[in-house]
């Protein structure tokens, strides 16, 4: 799909307004095709479409100067030098300007016609200039202009000269004009159905992404609920063991042999089924690190690798070993906020690490350099490790400062406890 797409844009099938809308296309939240591809469909569609139009151009005008010089030469030299420069000025203006070039080479047609001398150059080119401008107009009834030019014309030539102008050959007046506008509007017509056909495509895409990564997440909950379906049964099992060793280990001591033998069968079970369930569920980029969990110990070095980034770091209290799923929601916590200051924020904030006897807290703070347009999944990914924790999260703006603050709980006797 996203090979097809970049070539329908490069093939010209699908025509956005620009390059860079070429490459916005292509790389709406990366689901799409790589960078690389993208610029390459929106350049090859640049390169293309001003190839195209200067080539148009100069094909229109040699049309239009041969048609003056084959309708004018007996005029002299003023007049046909005249037209011409009117007809190519509308011409290479439609571009940009395509009510003005409509105007002018109208207003040129409509100086002839009082002067008892129509310009049918003129004329010819007007039919074109009303194609351009229906194709660039956002009226929803184009048409009216076509009707409305082709009245003005044929108002001023009965006022000039009734006696030409008051016959069925002035019908093509309107034939002409209104055809250009007609087609015009053919051409918008289909464009707009080429780039809702483009969306569709996208959202396509995207829908098709967002069930694969759903269903992923699906079965990996499965796996994770028979996970604890296993081991809360070994669990249970090692637990009746251990109450049964402990038991008969003051009374008959050859009799806690079986006991611990089923005690050690279940927790290597235990270990084995962790071990394939949590190999389902890594990250395959993950699958050969070796490398233990970081905590608020790797806090420093997570700030050296800040580049362009300063961060007044301060600690407060005496650093201690904390229970493992603290110390990593702690450190996620931090990631996670530096990233967002120094993506949304200015080129400074202020990380502030509390420990306390049964806590540690944690404080970023940072200047709000404008409007984020994040997700907010990172907030909520904040939370959600803080809360597995124990803990909570707070964040929002106080005044012109964005401020996260997050409290987990670390009884300092925890280790102990559990060793």
């Amino acid at each position: 799909m996203p090979t097809t797409v970049a070539a329908m844009i490069v093939r010209g099938v699908v025509q956005p307004r620009s390059a860079a809308t070429a490459s916005a296309v292509l790389l709406t939240r990366g689901h799409y095709c790589d960078r690389t591809t993208a610029y390459r469909a929106g350049t090859a569609y640049g390169r293309g479409v001003f190839k195209k139009r200067w080539l148009a151009d100069l094909v229109v005008i040699a049309l239009f100067v041969a048609t003056v010089i084959s309708d004018e030469i007996r005029s002299g030299a003023t007049r046909p030098a005249v037209v011409i420069v009117c007809g190519v000025v509308a011409v290479l203006a439609r571009h940009r300007w395509p009510v003005a070039a409509l105007v002018l080479a109208g207003g040129g047609l409509i100086v002839s016609i009082v002067l008892h001398a129509p310009a049918q150059s003129l004329l010819l080119l007007l039919g074109f200039l009303m194609y351009a401008f229906t194709l660039r107009t956002s009226l929803r009834r184009p048409w009216l202009c076509s009707l409305g030019a082709a009245t003005v014309v044929f108002a001023v030539g009965m006022i000039a000269d009734p006696a030409q102008w008051w016959s069925l050959n002035s019908l093509g007046l309107y034939a002409w004009i209104g055809g250009g506008g007609a087609v015009g509007e053919a051409v918008r017509n289909r464009r707009a159905y080429l780039a809702e056909l483009t969306e569709r495509v996208r959202q396509a895409e995207q829908f098709s992404e967002q069930q694969a990564h759903r269903r992923v997440m699906d079965e990996r909950l499965r796996i994770a609920r028979e996970l604890h379906d296993v081991v809360a049964h070994h669990i249970a099992v090692i637990n009746v063991q251990a109450g049964a060793a402990a038991h008969v280990v003051k009374q008959h001591p050859e009799q806690a042999g079986p006991a611990l033998e089923v005690i050690r069968q279940s927790s290597d079970s235990v270990l084995q089924e962790i071990k394939s369930v949590i190999g389902v569920l890594r990250d395959p980029a993950e699958a050969g690190s070796t490398e233990p969990s970081p905590g608020l110990s790797r806090v420093p070095a997570l700030l050296d690798g800040l580049v362009g980034f300063d961060v007044a770091f301060t600690q407060i209290g005496q650093p201690r070993e904390l229970p493992a799923i603290a110390d990593l929601a702690a450190y996620r916590i931090v990631q996670e906020a530096l990233t967002n200051a120094h993506r949304y924020g200015d080129t400074s904030a202020t990380l502030v690490i509390t420990y306390a006897e049964n806590d540690v807290t944690i404080e970023v703070t940072n200047r709000i350099a404008g409007h984020g347009d994040g997700t907010g999944f990172g907030l909520i990914g904040m939370r959600e490790r803080a809360a597995a924790a124990g803990g909570s999260v707070t964040a929002g703006p106080a005044g012109h400062e964005f401020r996260v603050h997050a409290g987990l709980p670390a009884p300092s006797y925890a280790l102990e406890t559990s060793s």
